[in-house]
């Protein structure tokens, strides 16, 4: 029998749905920039798979709220940063400057709502 009582539920709030559509895009968009900003077959399809895969295992390892590995809010900044401006950056070099900036605000915005929450509580 499990004598274990039950984790109360977190609160989902505008922002961690926000923040959950920004990976989700941030993941797609480096998908689309190794298929459109590289020759196919190679090497588009190896950084077409690569990029969003190794985005994905970084946050799952440092930045998701179950994270692999218990880590410095500053570090779980430097890996958000790091897959979000990569994805803003994707977005510049395939000639879409409004979509960049755009995402960068909104990813910076809601980084930063977010760091705010995390360093409080």
């Amino acid at each position: 029998m499990n004598d274990r009582a039950p984790e109360p539920l977190q609160k989902i709030g505008p922002n961690d749905v926000l923040r959950f559509l920004l990976e989700i895009f941030a993941i797609v968009t480096l998908a689309i920039f190794g298929f459109l900003a590289f020759p196919l077959p190679w090497p588009g399809v190896a950084i077409g798979i690569g990029a969003p895969l190794l985005a994905i295992v970084l946050w799952g390892l440092f930045r998701s709220p179950k994270a692999v590995f218990a880590v410095d809010p500053f570090v779980k900044a430097i890996v958000e940063i790091a897959v979000f401006s990569s994805a803003a950056i994707s977005w510049w070099i395939l000639g879409q400057p409004v979509v960049a900036v755009v995402f960068a605000v909104i990813a910076a915005v809601s980084g930063i709502i977010n760091g705010r929450k995390e360093l409080a509580g």
